[in-house]
């Protein structure tokens, strides 16, 4: 049986993160090859040894980087190329979140955020893209949020940061369209990894609840179910496309 994303190579970015971590584990898993990013360094990474050793070195490179950095992002690109001859696949989980409320946040946090949000991704979608037209075609996920298209309290950076994501992607989805290159969104609602979510206090669940039409918060796995689809042979007619995994927080905007 053909696995969902055999042979594929990708680049993960924020690969140590909620999201990221587990969407490594579960790439290889599925088949593909690699490039695991993150500003903190391999050691960090308390599984890359044991995915190494499982998968192999040849399916499997960790690079440590800064998003926001245009040329620690080419570098990344550049490593992924002399690892793998290629790009399939990007997906692109990094963000800044400086929660304040707009009359105490100050400018530097408020151009971290997007520097750290939206230039991050400015700069991951040029330069995947460069070297997917090299591959002869890829697929871009990237993440937003629910807060991109709905107003709570402190997250004015954030959600504006998101927000520009949803609007860039769909320019990326049009400007690549004629190399083969799909560009798409997922939008989550509030997700934890397991960890967290084993933890998660009684105030918080019970939040929750009320907010989600599902009751709960979601899972890392979750959303990484809709990334892999998207970046899957699976979803080659579907580009510049948002793909909400909230929970049904965008149903019923005023539960949030």
């Amino acid at each position: 049986m053909t696995l969902q994303l055999e042979n594929k190579v990708i680049v993960i970015t924020g690969a140590q993160g909620a999201a990221g971590s587990d969407a490594t584990k579960m790439f290889l898993e599925r088949g593909a090859f690699v490039a695991a990013c993150d500003i903190r360094p391999e050691g960090d990474f308390r599984d890359i040894q044991n995915l190494k050793e499982q998968y192999g070195s040849d399916r499997l490179i960790y690079v440590q980087a800064n998003m926001t950095k245009e040329d620690q992002v080419q570098d990344l690109m550049r490593q992924t190329d002399q690892a793998f001859g290629r790009l399939n696949g990007c997906y692109h989980t990094t963000y800044v979140n400086n929660y304040e409320l707009i009359a105490k946040q100050s400018l530097e946090d408020w151009e971290d955020s997007i520097r750290g949000t939206l230039t991050s991704t400015f700069l991951v979608s040029k330069y995947a893209a460069d070297l997917m037209i090299k591959s002869q075609g890829g697929s871009i996920v990237n993440v937003s949020s629910v807060l991109g298209s709905y107003a709570r309290k402190h997250n004015a950076a954030y959600g504006a940061g998101k927000a520009g994501v949803e609007h860039l992607t769909r320019v990326v989805a049009v400007e690549y369209a004629k190399y083969g290159i799909r560009a798409n969104t997922v939008v989550p609602g509030d997700f934890k990894s397991d960890e967290v979510l084993a933890n998660m206090s009684q105030e918080h669940n019970e939040t929750m609840k009320a907010d989600s039409l599902v009751g709960r918060s979601g899972s890392a796995r979750e959303i990484n179910e809709v990334a892999a689809f998207l970046l899957s042979d699976a979803a080659s007619y579907v580009t510049g496309s948002l793909y909400p995994a909230t929970g049904g927080i965008w149903v019923s905007p005023d539960r949030i």
